[in-house]
């Protein structure tokens, strides 16, 4: 029985000792900027359980720009890792480069499901809704941000154009103006002003 064990224990050694070696090769490979052949370091020691490699072929494929396998990959991270959060925002990565909006969308909900105050989930729907002109629904992502962070450029400049666009206009004045606490001069803030009546 000790013999078995210690049998086991010296394989688990090995194959942690080739796994740490094929992330540091990867790593090496990453910055000579080599993403494929960096991914398929990781490959020759894959593990299909494995919630870091996947992780970690997500990434390098979005960065070779193999964006529909670089998905999958994520994909599988997010099954092994049902509420970890860094695979869902690495899986918008590829679909926001492909252009799918929905799942982009679907995986922010998911991680504000998750972390219903995450600053950089709620921003970005706000982003996202904004530029769809859907005004109300970005201001309900954007004023949970600017409540978390009252002083934070982007998410606030962002707000008062949301209000802007709603007509809110002494909203719209009230987060101009500390945009410009932040950023004096800010062009962006000093147009939307301009643009109250």
């Amino acid at each position: 029985m000790a013999l078995l064990f210690h049998a086991v224990l010296s394989e688990a050694q090995v194959d942690n000792k080739m796994l740490a070696n094929a992330f540091e090769l990867s790593y090496a490979q990453e910055a000579k900027g080599e993403y494929a052949k960096a991914a398929r370091s990781l490959k020759e020691v894959y593990q299909e359980n494995a919630y870091e490699i996947n992780l970690r072929l997500g990434w390098l494929l979005f960065k070779a720009g193999l964006y529909n396998e670089s998905a999958l990959y994520y994909q599988k991270a997010i099954r092994l890792k049902p509420y970890a959060i860094e695979p869902k925002f690495g899986y918008v990565l590829p679909a926001a480069a492909m252009g799918n909006w929905t799942q982009v969308i679907n995986q922010y909900q998911e991680i504000l499901k998750i972390d219903p105050q995450n600053t950089v989930a709620n921003y970005r729907m706000g982003s996202i809704f904004y530029n769809k002109q859907d005004y109300p629904r970005a201001e309900k992502y954007l004023e949970k941000v600017v409540n978390l962070y009252p002083f934070d450029y982007d998410a606030t400049l962002l707000y008062g154009w949301t209000a802007l666009k709603m007509g809110k206009f002494r909203e719209a004045r009230v987060l101009f103006s500390k945009v410009l606490l932040n950023k004096p001069r800010d062009p962006s803030a000093l147009e939307g002003l301009g643009l109250i009546r």
